[in-house]
């Protein structure tokens, strides 16, 4: 049974930082794609970040490229999402999502293809 367990989301002043972490048990790690989604209220969900567990590979959307860092803690089966320098864009609902297998990098972006998903964690941005 996969379960993805989100957590870390809060309440942060527009430039700071917060760190989700995804823990995942059920999926072996060394064949498999995590990423992160997020949906603020009224918007659709949006793909920003994923890591091809085998090879560390990683792909970012370009509205949090060169804030957001997604990294894999293969022993601790964990995912982070390392979020520096937050904008009330930011703030969204955030979910960790699997896929078993390899991914295309020019899909990392569409639900559809995970097949395993978290609860979501709130991240609040405050002007």
């Amino acid at each position: 049974d996969v379960q993805l367990q989100a957590s870390g989301g809060g309440l942060v002043q527009a430039g700071g930082s917060l760190r989700l972490s995804c823990a995942v048990s059920g999926l072996t790690f060394g064949n498999s794609a995590i990423a992160w989604f997020r949906q603020a209220p009224g918007k659709e969900r949006e793909g920003i970040a994923c890591i091809v567990s085998d090879n560390d590979d990683t792909v970012y959307s370009d509205s949090v490229k060169g804030r957001f860092t997604i990294a894999s803690d293969n022993a601790k089966n964990t995912v982070y999402l390392q979020m520096n320098s937050l904008k009330s864009d930011d703030a969204a609902v955030y979910y960790c999502a699997a896929k078993r297998g390899g991914l295309s990098g020019g899909t990392y972006h569409l639900d559809d293809q995970y097949d395993y998903w978290g609860q979501g964690t709130q991240v609040t941005v405050s002007s």
